[in-house]
């Protein structure tokens, strides 16, 4: 293959990689309840929260969730949530779960996708 082939090769790679990430947001991550609340983010905003539910807040109707969400380190910090929608069959009070929803005020997250963790098969 001769050198200019492999240019243009070398090229045509980056310009497709370019064009296949456009727009594509790589800080999608999940914050803590306490960056979360730190302010720097605004209403109406969408967040990735990362938490555990409080014990004796979890309310679990026919048509929605309630709960309150706390981090592992500051159990102070805490964020009330809102999820509409059929629950998840394991959802329970002192478990860690990841959310997706709108943040209403620095006080309140209107979940729209709630993440459960599997139980480990090996715990005893």
């Amino acid at each position: 293959m001769s050198r200019k082939n492999v240019l243009v090769s070398v090229a045509v790679i980056i310009v497709v990689a370019v064009v296949g990430l456009w727009g594509v947001e790589f800080s999608a991550g999940y914050q803590t309840v306490s960056e979360t609340m730190s302010g720097n983010y605004e209403s109406g905003q969408n967040v990735n929260v990362m938490g555990i539910i409080k014990e004796d807040t979890l309310s679990i109707s026919t048509d929605r969730i309630e709960f309150v969400l706390h981090d592992d380190e500051n159990v102070n910090d805490n964020i009330y949530v809102e999820y509409v929608g059929n629950a998840p069959t394991n959802i329970v009070e002192g478990q860690t779960i990841s959310l997706s929803g709108t943040l209403v005020d620095q006080g309140k997250i209107e979940a729209d996708k709630i993440v459960i963790g599997c139980p480990s098969r090996y715990q005893t």
